[in-house]
Formats: structure tokens, sequence, C-alpha cells
């Protein structure tokens, strides 16, 4: 090979890793970004360990690195699960599930919640076990999840289907605390709070989300680690392309 073939090789290397980068980069810029879960805030839905993409299309395309929107999208809707920039520390992306629109009225009580003057339903779950794997339990009813991947102390939570916007999603309490209180939500925010009740800074400590601060909607796992096993069993597989309700 002539010192003239090798060069054109070279760039024509360069250049296909170039352009792979930059799809790469748009991609993730505009349209899906990967997200780990850093907390158990959102269990059980989202285990600590979970790795899921973050659907940045459907609320609007954001200039990178900013807030500014190049086109505003649809709005959030209620019972959806969001990733967003935490308004008291901007560095900072959290994830929780919006319970509360803009203009709507919120009353916590305990484990109740009050949407405009009508409680969101919900109900407990029954569990028995998975023939195929001891870390899981069937769920009855199966909608929207069949299995519940077991986390430390599962069985001192109470799990509950609840459902906002036609659509069910699980919830967990354990103690039930929060004292009554009502919330106002004002002009483009929104009230989010995390799937495990009683264990979740959200809008009942820290108040409401800016719409400008939301980056996307979470989508699916598409990778779950469990830290605290073993090399062999470090891997949650069965939580592969989960999607996210």
């Amino acid at each position: 090979m002539t010192k003239q073939s090798k060069k054109k090789k070279f760039l024509e290397t360069v250049e296909s890793i170039g352009i792979a980068l930059l799809i790469a980069l748009t991609i993730r810029s505009f349209l899906v970004e990967p997200f780990k879960i850093p907390s158990p805030s959102m269990v059980p839905t989202l285990l600590i360990g979970d790795q899921i993409f973050v659907n940045k299309f459907v609320y609007g395309l954001r200039v990178p690195f900013t807030k500014k929107r190049l086109w505003d999208g649809r709005d959030p809707k209620r019972g959806e699960v969001i990733v967003f920039i935490y308004p008291k520390d901007e560095k900072l992306d959290f994830i929780k599930r919006v319970v509360g629109l803009p203009g709507d009225t919120i009353q916590v009580n305990g484990d109740k919640v009050y949407v405009n003057g009508e409680l969101i339903p919900k109900e407990a779950l029954n569990f028995a076990k998975d023939p195929q794997n001891e870390d899981r339990r069937l769920l009855n009813p199966s909608e929207p999840y069949e299995k519940l991947t077991l986390f430390p102390q599962w069985d001192t939570f109470a799990i509950y289907r609840e459902k906002l916007n036609d659509q069910y999603h699980l919830i967990q309490h354990d103690a039930a605390w929060y004292p009554e209180t009502e919330f106002q939500i004002p002009a483009g925010h929104y009230f989010v709070m995390g799937d495990n009740r009683d264990h979740s800074s959200d809008s009942r400590d820290w108040g409401f989300v800016p719409r400008d601060n939301i980056k996307g909607r979470a989508m699916f796992i598409w990778l779950s680690f469990d830290w605290s096993r073993s090399v062999k069993d470090l891997i949650r597989f069965h939580r592969f392309g989960r999607w996210i309700y």
C-alpha cells in the first residue's frame, strides 16, 4: 500500500468516526438520552441500577445545554414519568411522576392524594411466587406489570396499583406520614411525586417543576444492574425492555 493510499484510508476512517459521533450527539441532544436511576424514590416502578432511555422529542426540541426550545411539542400528561432539571439545583436531573397539571389543586393527606377534589383511585396488589425466579413475585391484578422485581425490604411496603389518566402504575407506602396539605399549581408548572411515596423528595417538599425544566419522558429500561449481587447475578436481564408506566 502506497503512502498516499494509507493517508486516504486514514482520512476515510476519521471521517466515518466523525460522522458517527455527530449522529450520536444529535440523537442524544434532540431525540433520546440515557438516564441512570440513582435513588429509590421511584421504587417499585424503577429500581436503583435501572438504566433507561428518555424521549426528549415528545415535549419539544431544546437547544442543547439550555432551556430554550426550538419547538414546544406537547405538554406532559398526568401520570407520565418525566426527567427534569431540579429547580433547587440546576446541576442535577430528577425523575418523578406527574400528578398535578397547571391550575390544578392537589391535596395530600397521608396516603391519600386528591386532584381537584377527586381521590386518586388505588387498589392493593396480591403476590404469588414466580416459579421461574425466586427474586420476583407475580402480581394480581397484572396490569401494567405481571411481575415485581424484589428489592431490599420489599415485604415491609404496601404496594398498590394507582390509576392516573386512564393508565395504571405502581406505588408503595410504608408510613403514610404526610400531613394534610393543599397545593395550588401555578400556570406553567407541574406537581410531581415519586412512586415510593413515603421516601421521595418531590413537589411536597420543594415545590413545582417549571415547564422549561422538563427534559423528556421516561420510555423503557434498556439495562439493569443489581449492585448488591455477585458478578454472576449482577445483571437483571428480565428488566430489559420494560416500558415505564
